[in-house]
């Protein structure tokens, strides 16, 4: 499946609950979206909280996927391809150095 096809999927999904509606509780702005993002990986966290590898995976995978639509729709309603953006990062960080720990 293509990104784009993901996206879509993604807004049809936001789009029957109601949530991009003027009146919507759960307004989708890029603040709210990002606010929604940071709280999901922290909850990947959780799953490696005093333990190096999680012991439910299907939850962390539930967990990385919520990441994942945050991610997609932020990107999408800041009109952001990130297919493209992503593929510029990978291309700006061959010449990237980074220091040895």
């Amino acid at each position: 499946m293509q990104l784009k096809e993901l996206e879509a999927r993604m807004h049809a999904f936001v789009a029957s609950k109601g949530w991009y509606g003027a009146d919507s509780p759960k307004s989708q702005t890029p603040r709210n979206l990002a606010v929604s993002l940071v709280i999901e990986a922290a909850e990947v966290l959780e799953h490696f909280q005093w333990r190096d590898s999680p012991d439910d995976q299907s939850a962390l995978a539930s967990e990385l996927a919520d990441v994942a639509l945050y991610l997609l729709q932020l990107a999408s309603v800041s009109d952001i391809d990130l297919e493209q953006a992503i593929l510029d990062k990978l291309e700006q960080n061959k010449t990237r150095e980074w220091p040895a720990p």
